[in-house]
């Protein structure tokens, strides 16, 4: 797959972004508006405490009709109970009306800190006048949903005569059981509402379900897809095809921008008895903190790696047909570590990307997981979160 060169919309999309007193001076609030109704589809976080957008969204969902996004950020508006959901339901109205459309048909998102309550006046003011700033650069739009993240993440791909455009932010508490933080998915082919939500599903499956950066999964998880149909139809197996390149792209993209992150850490586990043994293992070595820290100092330590992958009790392996590879050298052989040039390993752990390959030696099932090294600028960055 080609991405292009810079992230566009697709037909009928674009997007606005400015401050209205959220953060001191960087852009806190977005607005994505799609010039006619577009069939949508979304999965959310499964956090037992979801954050007031989450409530409303899925409600808002059930229609399968979005016409805009609103999202802000600073203030999460989680844990903020009945007023909460107003203040949601406040900020679909506002957009609403800026749009001339219904508040049934927007979707709202919020990130930021947990606790607080969402000062929506300012939101319901700043939103004025924002639909004349709609233009088609979807980065303008990702830098309005930044917290933690250092750069703004947005990627574009062709399938035919249809553009598929993801825009995304996620720096810190990812460990999804749906998808990512927020990520948003536009794109000009026509689908129904049922197929399309099969295809976000097996998309988010193999990509920001394998995401991890700190093992927390967010209150206010969110990814959704919204198909306006103005480039018409398209082959559906090719967009599937791009719909999962373009969602593993970002995964990386994201992985990588992990608070403090020096390294994008990728685990692929193979020969597995089941799709789901290989999840189990392929999580346990992006999520273990000494595999993490290993990584980080370049430490070449075969123990680590025999434990996250012992540690999956309830995983089928053959311990004596187990072999691991790090960045292509094979470190583990038949269950027991090999003798291997320390000093070469270690240097292909100072690489950016570091591959971790592991065979279970009991089946062909085989998964990728995606996550990032720990350093002390995750632990500056979150000591204080709150108090910032």
């Amino acid at each position: 797959m080609t991405f292009h060169e810079r992230a566009r919309f697709p037909m009928g999309f674009r997007c606005a972004s400015r401050n209205v007193g959220l953060k001191p001076e960087a852009r806190d609030l977005t607005l994505f508006a799609s010039e006619v109704d577009a069939v949508a589809a979304a999965v959310f976080t499964r956090n037992q405490f979801p954050g007031a957008p989450i409530v409303l969204a899925r409600e808002t969902l059930k229609g399968g009709v979005l016409r805009a996004i609103i999202a802000n950020s600073k203030v999460s508006n989680v844990a903020t109970g009945a007023r909460g959901v107003e203040n949601a339901r406040r900020m679909a109205a506002a957009a609403a009306a800026e749009l001339g459309t219904d508040a049934g048909k927007v979707l709202v998102s919020s990130t930021g800190v947990i606790g607080v309550q969402l000062p929506v006046e300012k939101i319901e003011v700043g939103v004025r006048g924002m639909s004349a700033d709609l233009q088609d650069n979807p980065l303008v739009g990702a830098e309005g949903i930044m917290t933690t993240d250092t750069h703004p993440k947005a990627l574009s791909l062709s399938v035919g005569s249809a553009t598929i455009t993801w825009v995304a932010k996620g720096s810190g508490m990812i460990e999804p059981n749906m998808a990512t933080m927020l990520a948003y998915i536009f794109t000009d082919a026509a689908f129904d509402a049922a197929t399309l939500d099969r295809l976000l599903r097996d998309a988010v499956a193999v990509s920001f379900n394998m995401l991890s950066v700190d093992t927390d999964t967010s209150t206010s998880d969110t990814c959704a897809i919204l198909a306006n149909g103005l480039a018409g139809r398209v082959d559906e197996a090719a967009f599937r095809d791009a719909l999962i390149a373009g969602c593993v792209r970002m995964t990386e993209i994201l992985a990588r921008d992990g608070e403090g992150a020096q390294h994008l850490l990728r685990v692929t586990v193979k020969d597995a008895a089941t799709a789901d043994d290989a999840r189990v293992v392929a999580k346990s070595l992006v999520n273990s903190p000494l595999i993490k820290t290993m990584v980080h100092g370049a430490d070449p330590n075969v123990g680590r790696i025999l434990m996250a992958i012992g540690k999956c009790t309830d995983a089928r392996m053959n311990t004596s047909a187990t072999n691991a590879w790090v960045n292509g050298y094979q470190v583990v052989g038949g269950g027991e570590r090999l003798e291997f040039d320390d000093a070469v390993v270690r240097a292909a752990l100072t690489v950016e990307v570091v591959d971790l390959e592991v065979s279970l030696g009991v089946g062909n099932a085989s998964t990728r997981a995606y996550g990032c090294d720990l350093t002390k600028g995750y632990i500056d960055e979150n000591a204080a979160y709150y108090s910032s």
